[in-house]
């Protein structure tokens, strides 16, 4: 439990959810206050545009009018002015601005500022304006808006001259300057508002993760006894998954953890047990016949053996569990290999009058640890002899393809009740422990053998049926890869 603790520091977790946090935090930051930056600038620019298009609208209605009263006070080929002098000064107080007439010639024959009557204004508005168009100019840089217009004389639709308005915009640049500063200080307020929900929010939506942490500081203590489950989120569901399959996968390890440490004691302290009652026996009678002495001390060393051969497959076991660097491969010829295993094991076979036999139907050349293979076929074919009836028979296949080889090891033994079929390859697992004793198993066979084909990446199936023998299958690459 403390690896787990160590894991949640070591892997960061913690300082990850506030990493997280901060990334939220900043996300929402900035994807809140990038609007209220451009709010400023929309604000600003539409009231601008809005205030320059209204005052247009204003003086053009104004300019129109005064040019209508123009064309009506037109004697003969002259504009008479002198009665709309009044309107002219209204006009210029209204739009602070300048209104100037000037005749086809392009003398200026009123000027509202009283500066330039009798000069001449030739410009590209008013020659526009003497073909008859409507001209208008805005200038930002200088901040002005000017007009210019035809006038015709109302009685015969006669060209009299150019009605030039104009007027200053510097009301409305102080205006936009003074709604900047208000807007400025909306903003500085929607950032503070901004920046408490950003804090919070992302507190929120951390805490999820949180609770996924805190979890897995509770299993330092001990496994929990329920599943995790935080469905807040599509990763949160995600991570409860993994964390309840890594902790079924943890508990299941320790529990076989527990189980191969109780069976590892119990195995060794079963042949010392026996080993001590023996001497004892044998130290309690001062006249022990040598008879009894004899067959007293033959149950020791068997004892002694059986003990010898539960560390031997310990040890195989740990060299087995080792990484596949250990792994020793070297091409090799399978079918020799099979050859020799069964050239060792027919002594015992005979002893049973056991019937031994290979099909080998192609020459098979891999890249194996010839140590460990031997050792894992060896056990399958000592197991299928020693779990046998008197006079069965065993037969191997050696078989190829492109990709794998295949071994088969069939017999008509006694067979593997079906329950326990799916246990056979752990770890001192016996199917009938008084018979397994009686024949010298120690539980530790097949859990090599699984191993040892494992390293070779390769696969081992097993079928049976009680009373009516059993085979298993194994497959292994024909090229090693680590």
């Amino acid at each position: 439990m403390k690896r787990i603790k160590e894991l949640v520091r070591k892997t960061g977790i913690e300082r990850y959810l506030k990493s997280l946090q901060f990334r939220i935090f900043i996300i929402f930051f900035m994807v809140s206050i990038i609007p209220i930056l451009l709010m400023k600038m929309s604000i600003l620019k539409n009231y601008e545009e809005q205030s320059i298009l209204q005052r247009s609208r204003m003086m053009q209605n104004q300019a129109d009018y005064l040019a209508v009263k123009i064309g009506e006070n037109c004697l003969g080929d002259e504009m008479q002015l002198a009665e709309l002098s009044e309107e002219i000064e209204q006009f210029s107080k209204l739009y602070d601005g300048r209104l100037v007439v000037i005749n086809t010639d392009y003398q200026i024959i009123e000027d509202s500022y009283a500066l330039d009557v009798g000069k001449y204004l030739v410009t590209k508005e008013a020659m526009k304006s003497m073909a008859g168009q409507y001209s208008s100019v805005q200038s930002s840089a200088y901040n002005f808006i000017e007009m210019s217009l035809p006038v015709y004389n109302k009685k015969n639709n006669q060209l009299m001259g150019v009605l030039v308005v104009s007027s200053q915009t510097t009301d409305i640049m102080e205006n936009r300057t003074e709604l900047s500063k208000k807007v400025f200080l909306l903003q500085i307020a929607l950032i503070a508002i901004v920046l408490i929900a950003a804090f919070y929010s992302s507190r929120i939506l951390v805490r999820p993760f949180a609770r996924v942490t805190a979890a897995l500081e509770k299993v330092s203590g001990g496994f929990l006894e329920n599943d995790l489950l935080i469905l807040d989120y599509t990763e949160t569901r995600d991570m409860s998954e993994a964390y309840n399959q890594m902790l079924a996968r943890m508990k299941a390890v320790d529990d076989s953890r527990q189980e191969f440490v109780s069976n590892v004691s119990h195995e060794l302290k079963t042949p010392i047990t026996s080993m001590k009652v023996l001497a004892d026996s044998l130290l309690m009678q001062p006249d022990v016949p040598v008879e009894l002495y004899q067959e007293f001390m033959t149950d020791i060393a068997e004892e002694i053996e059986r003990e010898n051969k539960i560390i031997n497959d310990l040890l195989s076991l740990v060299k087995m569990d080792k990484k596949a660097s250990d792994v020793n491969i070297q091409s090799t010829n399978i079918n020799e290999l099979i050859e020799l295993i069964l050239k060792r094991l027919r002594p015992i076979a005979a002893k049973k009058e056991i019937e031994l036999v290979l099909d080998s139907y192609k020459p098979v050349m891999a890249e194996v640890d010839e140590t460990k293979l031997t050792l894992a076929l060896s056990n399958l074919v000592e197991n299928a002899i020693k779990y046998n009836n008197d006079g069965g028979w065993v037969h191997l296949s050696i078989n190829t393809d492109h990709k794998y080889f295949y071994i088969k090891v069939e017999d008509n033994g006694i067979g593997i009740p079906k329950e326990d079929q799916e246990h056979i390859f752990e770890r001192f697992y016996r199917v009938d422990k008084s018979h397994s004793r009686e024949i010298g198993g120690t539980g530790l066979g097949l859990a090599i053998t699984r191993q040892a084909i494992l390293m070779h990446n390769g696969m081992i199936k097993v079928f049976s049926e009680e009373g009516h023998g059993t085979t298993f299958t194994v497959r292994v690459p024909l090229v090693y890869q680590a």
